[in-house]
């Protein structure tokens, strides 16, 4: 029964994050915690999350960008490594509660009026290097960069897209570190290949959804999605504090 529920709370987090645009992994994180040790939880979570980007860059491949790839992803990977290289030497959970209240002061002020940053080069690649900054660091940058590729006013297939061949490129730098340090036991790779099923379906469970809605009602919730993960941030510090 627990491994029913297991692969249940992957399902519809992958749902979730496939409507959203990102936060699969935000959410069946803690919910994998319920089931397995921390570690083990870090390596199975991060390659779920990869089969689920590997889907849904397969599913919505028109929305791919050249231009923006190279402007906003490759920024975007290089500085992965940047801010995992700084994370003994930040306060993160400092770092974690202003990241947190500029998400959510984000989140509302762009259901209210709207917040559009030009497509010039020099704003994309900023904005890549920012959040992959963040994900290095914090190893939660999905938030951040969705904030960024919103408001680019990017049409939704190309936002889902673009966020996850990225997210896919962040991955494959930590998942070799995590199993060559031995956090996934052999005995569980049969639970890998049952998440990456999981993931697929999940992720065409969620196409299905994302072509169904309007891009305004896509807009409300991916803003919603990065208001929670801001709000979840601020809570997490004020309950460690």
């Amino acid at each position: 029964m627990e491994l029913v529920l297991f692969f249940l709370s992957a399902f519809f987090a992958e749902i979730a994050g496939t409507v959203a645009g990102f936060g699969s992994s935000t959410i069946f994180m803690p919910l994998a915690l319920f089931f397995v040790e921390f570690r083990v939880a870090l390596v199975l979570v991060a390659l779920f999350h990869v089969c689920g980007n590997l889907a849904k860059a397969a599913f919505f491949r028109r929305g791919f960008d050249w231009k923006l790839f190279v402007r906003f992803g490759v920024p975007s990977v290089l500085f992965t490594i940047v801010g995992a290289l700084l994370v003994t030497v930040v306060a993160q959970d400092l770092l974690k509660l202003v990241l947190g209240i500029i998400l959510c002061a984000f989140s509302l002020w762009s259901l209210r009026d709207g917040v559009v940053l030009p497509r010039a080069k020099w704003v994309t690649v900023l904005g890549g290097c920012v959040s992959g900054f963040f994900a290095g660091l914090l190893g939660t940058g999905g938030a951040f960069r969705a904030a960024v590729l919103s408001s680019l006013k990017l049409r939704k297939d190309s936002f889902i897209m673009m966020n996850a061949v990225i997210a896919v490129l962040v991955d494959v730098t930590r998942i070799p570190v995590y199993i060559g340090s031995g956090f996934l036991p052999s005995g569980l790779w049969w639970v890998v290949l049952g998440l990456a099923v999981v993931a697929i379906v999940g992720a065409f469970v969620g196409k299905r959804i994302v072509d169904v809605i309007s891009q305004k009602a896509f807009k409300i919730v991916v803003l919603a999605a990065i208001g929670l993960v801001g709000l979840k941030f601020v809570f997490d510090f004020f309950v460690a504090g």
